[in-house]
């Protein structure tokens, strides 16, 4: 076999790459998986990992000249002296923004799943109906029955702890023990469940951090400093646990610093053939070929992908015949909700640094109600107390001060809503060819926004978000909407979406391009719509069943 050829090709190695790599190599297939930054190794490669706050220059915070440098990343809380090398480098990679768009990117292997939230929540059919009811976009091609087996798969392997709650809204999962509520919290959770008679529930938040050993890796150290990689491997991420899996079997090799162009197309035989890259340390071009790919760069990422190939057959590029490609794109809009002191609770405080928060499931257009907007919102949040950095308002200086600041300071509970946002064709990406990267590829332009139905449910997050807290016991209760501007979330979708008909949607139930069925995409690209859950756990248990179709196929010789 020459080196250039495989049988498989994935494209990008976040968490979804990460699966589709581990997927096809344990299934015998020889794969190569391509990523366009700098190799990150597990453990070795996560320098800032066990520093103290003191050993920082600026102790994790932002410089001018960081600003300077990353303007897109300053405009909210990633920019940070802590782990800034994870992040894109704008100057590099820029991009136009007709409206703004806040993308925070991760160009290197593990890419952002190395610097996820990793609330893990399975979506439900309330989720894959919704667009059929309200009459919007077109209807997802599955349901949950069809994906229910794949995300207790999902589950198993990436390790996710939370509680089996019996809610319809967000289905239970296949658990590793739930992290523990702390004093506050617990005294919220039960005076909300009493006051909203079980309408309203406080959950703990299901995150991917492991309270159990599983596989090789150690479970959680209660550190929160999960965003600097984890030496013990107690969250889900590519150098955690698919990299590994995949580099067991032989099967894998990796290249860093591959750029991927253009998939190649032989309009013969109507498949694609390959891929073309730009090393990104020399400049020059290579190919690669294999019967089947995956395209897991990012749903963004992935669109620019497909945009720039097979433009000789479409102009728009492969999996444009739609017209879809590019368009619906979705993510998450946040920070609005309630904050507010508890009392009673000075004598109380909590060991470790739990790396997950509370969460509260969507309640809003549920059994049969109406509000004047669409879908619904969760709340993620936490009850904390504050530390030696808060500000004391009577006190600015001198030995006062300095006793104030030993002590910790009083209890605050905060939750932000997390809203769902409708795919709006008209919210849409493509290639601005007039402006290029440090490699000379076009970029892409941006013309996304959130519109009425967003901002209505707006309101809800913050006067909702009041009522739970008062609820709950806590005085000064204070609402809050800080605004929120597509790609803040960091949960880009929509920009390849599933669908039943070729004639409305890019990929198929199976992920595959209709416009080239050895062609998968199963990142954020293929969502239909985007609940208000956070997706990534979705992505692993589609790519897992994509990759299950797709070699099912190949044995069969249909692609």
């Amino acid at each position: 076999m020459a080196t250039n050829t495989y049988d498989a090709i994935v494209i990008g190695s976040g968490i979804s790459g990460g699966w589709a790599a581990k997927e096809l190599t344990e299934k015998g297939l020889k794969t190569i998986m391509l990523e366009r930054g700098k190799d990150i190794e597990h453990i070795k490669d996560y320098v800032n990992a066990t520093k103290g706050s003191w050993e920082f220059p600026h102790r994790g915070g932002r410089t001018q000249a960081m600003i300077n440098d990353y303007p897109v990343l300053s405009r909210d809380y990633p920019l940070n002296e802590l782990n800034l090398d994870y992040w894109a480098n704008e100057k590099e990679s820029p991009y136009t923004e007709v409206k703004r768009f806040d993308w925070f990117r991760g160009y290197h292997v593990g890419g952002r799943s190395l610097m996820w939230g990793r609330q893990s929540y399975r979506f439900s059919d309330l989720d894959f109906e919704a667009n059929l009811k309200d009459g919007i976009a077109i209807d997802w091609p599955i349901r949950y029955k069809d994906i229910a087996p794949w995300y207790s798969y999902a589950e198993k392997f990436a390790g996710i702890s939370g509680s089996r709650d019996g809610l319809p809204q967000l289905p239970d999962g296949e658990f590793q023990p739930a992290m523990d509520f702390n004093c506050v919290e617990k005294d919220v959770r039960d005076k909300v469940a009493k006051q909203f008679g079980g309408k309203r529930k406080i959950i703990m938040g299901r995150t991917a951090n492991i309270t159990q050993p599983l596989q090789e890796r150690g479970n959680c150290q209660y550190r929160n400093k999960c965003w600097l990689g984890c030496p013990f491997g107690a969250y889900f991420s590519t150098q955690s646990s698919t990299l590994p899996a995949a580099k067991k079997t032989g099967n894998l090799t990796l290249r860093p610093f591959s750029i991927v162009k253009e998939i190649l197309y032989d309009k013969n035989t109507k498949k694609a053939t390959g891929v073309r890259i730009v090393d990104a340390t020399d400049n020059k071009t290579y190919d690669y070929f294999a019967k089947i790919i995956f395209v897991n760069a990012s749903a963004l990422n992935s669109a620019w992908i497909l945009m720039n190939s097979a433009t000789d057959v479409w102009p728009g590029g492969l999996g444009s015949s739609s017209g879809e490609l590019g368009h619906n794109v979705m993510d998450h809009h946040f920070r609005a909700g309630a904050t507010g002191e508890a009392v009673g609770f000075d004598d109380k405080y909590y060991y470790g640094k739990r790396p997950t928060g509370i969460y509260i499931p969507r309640f809003r257009n549920l059994n049969g109600e109406k509000r004047d907007y669409i879908r619904g919102f969760g709340y993620q949040g936490s009850a904390s107390r504050q530390g030696w950095d808060r500000d004391v308002a009577e006190l600015n200086i001198g030995p006062d001060l300095k006793n104030a600041l030993s002590e910790p300071g009083p209890w605050r509970f905060g939750i932000t809503g997390f809203g769902e946002t409708l795919p709006y064709h008209e919210n849409m990406i493509s290639l601005d060819k007039t402006k290029k990267d440090k490699w000379g590829l076009p970029v892409l332009s941006f013309d996304v926004e959130f519109k009425d139905n967003e901002k209505k449910m707006r309101a809800d997050m913050m006067n909702d978000g009041k009522e739970i807290l008062e609820a709950g016991g806590l005085i000064n209760v204070k609402t809050y909407d800080a605004g929120s501007y597509p790609g803040m979330g960091i949960h880009e979708m929509g920009t390849a979406r599933m669908g039943a008909d070729p004639k409305t949607s890019v990929v198929n139930k199976f992920n595959q391009v209709w416009d080239a069925q050895n062609v998968f995409v199963t990142d954020g690209a293929f969502m239909t719509s985007a609940s208000c859950v956070n997706p990534s756990l979705t992505y692993m248990a589609m790519t897992a069943r994509a990759v299950d179709y797709a070699v099912t196929e190949l044995k069969k010789q249909n692609l």
